[in-house]
């Protein structure tokens, strides 16, 4: 069976290639999660605005994530990638969540290997739900979400901010075209 590249490097960044994944946080500063996640409202379709530049992704425009609930408890996670342009082919990374703790996810995309789980923190999520931050604690990942494919400067800002008081040096921010 042949996995698409995009589904074997999101696997990759992760855990299972964790250290030679750059890191974009300063460690020694805290991070919080949103303790208070309302699950069901964070499902849904995500786009994402921005992202720390990741191996898993390299190429990739016209990001989304879809979250939904499974009948066992766990969530479904499908990212999706146009290679090279919003408009370019479309490589689809499937893989599962499950939740670890308020506002913390263990997610795989690669089940049949337990130990490939990496952490998916939300660090931010706006009152609407139309804006999220997300991490995790070693910094080797970090992405702006929002509901809709354009986001207002003053929300970009704040999910900036929230990235910069959790040690994230946001010079390393790309911009994702949807």
């Amino acid at each position: 069976m042949r996995l698409p590249s995009f589904v074997l490097v999101a696997a990759a960044a992760l855990g299972l290639t964790a250290p030679a994944e750059a890191r974009y946080r300063d460690t020694s500063q805290p991070i919080g999660v949103v303790v208070n996640l309302d699950l069901a409202r964070y499902l849904g379709k995500w786009y994402e605005i921005a992202r720390f530049p990741n191996r898993f992704e390299r190429g990739c425009e016209g990001v989304t994530a879809e979250y939904a609930m499974r009948t066992d408890g766990k969530i479904s996670v499908v990212n999706t990638c146009h290679k090279g342009s919003p408009d370019g082919p479309v490589e689809v990374a499937e893989g599962v969540a499950s939740v670890v703790a308020p506002g913390k996810l263990e997610v795989s995309f690669v089940p049949w290997l337990p130990f490939a789980k990496g952490d998916y923190w939300v660090l931010y999520v706006d009152p609407a739900y139309s804006v999220a931050v997300v991490g995790n604690p070693k910094g080797r990942t970090g992405w702006i979400l929002a509901r809709d494919p354009a986001l207002a400067p003053a929300k970009y800002d704040k999910a900036v901010s929230v990235l910069q008081t959790m040690g994230y040096d946001t010079s390393q921010l790309q911009m994702v075209a949807q």
